[in-house]
């Protein structure tokens, strides 16, 4: 191996590799260099461009209960309902599929597999057509639920995996001393996996966080929206946009999610607390 990338061929190659990286890095940084500018720029366009005059304006236009704080609070109990529902419902879906060796298992798997496959927008019109049934049309509870149910399959193959790293060991000398399965799920397995519930967590939250047409089409009051909505109010007619507003909004628009990545990051742990957990 050594050799390989020392040799002029293992050395062009691995200049080519970089070359690669760091494009790909400018095309990730190219468009947070434009939101950070423009966000500070009067006269913001869509070129990438230092402002002539530095101001923070758009900011002060944006941080408004009705174009702010009301939508963003709309986005954290949207997101953060449906990712408590989604991780709680996950855990006791995998449990099962990790402890257990049963024929339906992989036939479940797959048919959990096949669920992540199937457009959002080809299901909104049956899902719409049952909102309207059940009177759930411009409900946060009901718009939670159907989050929740989207976000499930790719959660329960997620926390598996994790779940499949506990040794069972520790629960069956859990179970020695009398403790029941929800005992064990709840006192061994899950403090154990934490890092991956926590990972679970951020994937489903982001996710729900972004999402525009769920909550537009199930979602009618202003009042309910969350901010993946109500960012389309920076779209003006005829083609006129408040760039500036709309670079400051978006870096609002970000800052829940990062705060969620490091509290979540620093109450999960870095990795799984089974040093020493198991002898032999």
């Amino acid at each position: 191996m050594t050799l390989a990338l020392t040799s002029p061929r293992g050395r062009g190659l691995r200049v080519a590799a970089n070359l690669v990286l760091v494009l790909i890095g400018l095309a990730f940084l190219l468009p947070i260099v434009w939101l950070v500018l423009a966000s500070l720029d009067r006269r913001a366009t869509l070129s990438v461009a230092l402002p002539q005059e530095w101001t923070l304006d758009n900011f002060a236009a944006v941080l408004t209960p009705d174009l702010a704080f009301e939508p963003l609070w709309n986005s954290v109990v949207l997101s953060g309902g449906c990712a408590i529902v989604t991780v709680a419902v996950a855990v006791l879906a995998a449990y099962p599929l990790s402890r257990y060796r049963l024929r339906i298992n992989k036939p479940f798997l797959y048919g959990v597999l096949f669920g992540t496959c199937l457009p959002i927008t080809a299901m909104m019109v049956p899902v719409y057509m049952l909102f309207v049934w059940f009177d759930l049309i411009d409900s946060v509870p009901g718009t939670i639920l159907f989050l929740a149910a989207t976000s499930l399959p790719m959660a329960i193959w997620m926390t598996k995996n994790f779940m499949d790293g506990v040794p069972i060991s520790l629960e069956e000398a859990a179970w020695v001393d009398g403790a029941s399965m929800l005992t064990t799920l709840t006192r061994v397995v899950m403090p154990l996996m934490r890092s991956g519930i926590g990972v679970v967590f951020i994937f489903v939250f982001m996710q729900a966080w972004g999402n525009f047409f769920v909550p537009f089409v199930l979602l009618l009051s202003p009042d309910r929206q969350p901010a993946a909505v109500s960012i389309f109010a920076f779209f003006g007619q005829y083609g006129a946009v408040a760039y500036g507003q709309l670079a400051a909004f978006s870096l609002i628009y970000s800052v829940p999610v990062l705060a969620l990545y490091v509290l979540v990051t620093r109450l999960s742990g870095g990795s799984f607390a089974l040093a020493g957990a198991v002898k032999g």
